[in-house]
Formats: C-alpha cells, structure tokens, sequence
C-alpha cells in the first residue's frame, strides 16, 4: 500500500484529483489509482486524475486520465488548475507558465490577486481538421480553412445530427442543437463517443446558440461522461460557431459549472481561453494496488 499526497481543485465545475509529483515519487499505475480515486462513493471521487511532474524542457508537464483510467491528451480547464498550483505552491512563482501535455507545449497567463492565482488564460494552439489527426473516418468538405467536417449528417439511435468535428489536442464533435436537455446528452452522447466513426472515441458537445457572441454547451467527454464543464470543448465550439456562420470570434460559453471566455483569433489562428481555478482541499490516499 502506497499513502499519497493529493490536492482537490476544479476549473468550472470540471473537478480533477491532483497528484504533485515535484514533492513526491510515485511508482503507481496511474491508470488504476485514476479509477479508484476518482469514485464519487467509494473514492475521493472527480473528473479523473491529473497529475503534475516535472518537465525537462517547460515549467512542468501535466498528464491526465479520466475517471475510466484512460489516458488523455489535454484537459483545458485541468491545466489552468495545474497552473495555479504550480504558482501557489511555490513550484514556480512567474506569472507566465508553459506546460507540457500530450498535446504539446502550452503557454498560460495567470492573473493573480492577493498572493493566489484567481483565473489563468490559455493559449490553446490552433485547430486541427484533417480528419485522419482528429481522428475520425468522416469525409470532409474542402473550406476557406483547409478540409474540415462540416455540418455532417448522421443518424445515432434513429436521430439525425449535423456533426463538426476537429480537433484541439484531443478530439471533439460538436453539434449545435435548438434546446439543450439532460436527456439528449445522456442517451446521444455515449452513442456518439463510441461510434467507429471515431477511432479514438470523442469528447461531444451538444450547443445552444443564445446570440452571436454567446452560447450554452453541455458535453459528454471521453471516458468521464458528462461532465460539468469542458475547456478544449468550449475552446471547439468557438471554432465550429465560426466556421458554422453561427457565432462571431470572440464568446461566452456558459456551461453547467461557471462561464469561460473564448476569442479564436483570426491573423494567428489559435483559441485563447480564459477561465477559474480554484483549489478545494487536500488530503492523503491509501493506493492498493
């Protein structure tokens, strides 16, 4: 048995456990500790596990796996918590960060008050539409943007949807839909991540458009379910709204755990997104292997 250090944050509701790896060497399989800490009952109970090591070439490095154990490329609303940890807790006090993921090198501005990190901006990266790196089997149309799956229609369990589908870090399908339900999500989005359409699975997001410049998303994520909010998955609803005609550059996107804000800017094609972190408690776990 293995006692561990662990901290308890969440990013708009989208709640992870933190392992800080600088203050300790952990020789566990991530992958079972992520399924049993992350129960809501029998567990510390979150999103999944996001852990924090050091990096030999940034700040630090982040690897995150879902509540199923599966391993992720990128958490948007995880990384702006590791970036308030890595500040608060001395790891490295500059209020510009860089992080590596599985999704490559992330740079992050933190906006700090009082001595404590309160929000973090992200620069995201750019888009990815070729389907073979999202990665799905749908065809794409030819776009201003290069090939992307557009408004694609497809039948899950006898409902006809218009799928966009990209890329940002990990992949995303995005469907914009009159009226957002908890039924809709839960009975279409396990269809969807599971279809063959997407050789990886995909984190989907069912969209509401309230204006141009606002909209309302819930999503169903890979290997979690739904959860209460989704960064890479606001930060791809930016860019299909876009795409779509359907909204303008620069959003708000309220989700189930709080609001982030979205800019997809035109001349550098990368997705900035601006959110909060907040840290809940911390604990230790006895990890049974």
């Amino acid at each position: 048995m293995t006692t561990l250090s662990f901290t308890k944050m969440h990013g708009a509701g989208n709640d992870y456990v933190y392992l800080d790896c600088f203050a300790q060497r952990l020789e566990v399989d991530f992958s079972h500790l992520a399924r049993q800490i992350s129960d809501r009952h029998f567990g510390v109970g979150g999103d999944g596990l996001i852990c924090i090591l050091p990096s030999e070439i940034v700040d630090a490095q982040m690897r995150m796996f879902n509540a199923d154990g599966s391993e992720s490329e990128m958490c948007g609303n995880g990384i702006r918590c590791v970036a308030k940890y890595i500040y608060d807790h001395n790891i490295c006090r500059k209020e510009t960060l860089a992080i590596e993921t599985r999704a490559g090198v992330l740079k992050l501005s933190l906006s700090v008050r009082e001595g404590l990190v309160d929000s973090v901006t992200v620069n995201m990266g750019r888009p990815i539409f070729e389907p073979a790196k999202v990665p799905t089997t749908l065809l794409a149309k030819e776009t201003a943007w290069g090939n992307v799956v557009l408004e694609h229609k497809e039948n899950f369990g006898g409902r006809e949807f218009w799928l966009n589908v990209l890329s940002m870090g990990n992949p995303h399908c995005v469907i914009f839909v009159e009226e957002l339900s908890k039924e809709l999500v839960h009975t279409y989005g396990p269809l969807i991540e599971t279809s063959p359409l997407f050789p990886a699975k995909t984190n989907v997001e069912f969209v509401q458009v309230i204006s141009p410049d606002e909209v309302r998303q819930r999503t169903w994520e890979r290997g979690s379910g739904e959860t209460l909010a989704c960064g890479t998955g606001a930060s791809a609803v930016c860019v299909a709204g876009v795409l779509t005609g359907k909204t303008d550059r620069a959003i708000t996107n309220h989700l189930l755990g709080g609001d982030l804000q979205l800019i997809w800017e035109e001349e550098t094609g990368e997705v900035f997104m601006t959110g909060p972190a907040v840290e809940v408690f911390s604990g230790q776990w006895d990890y049974k292997e």
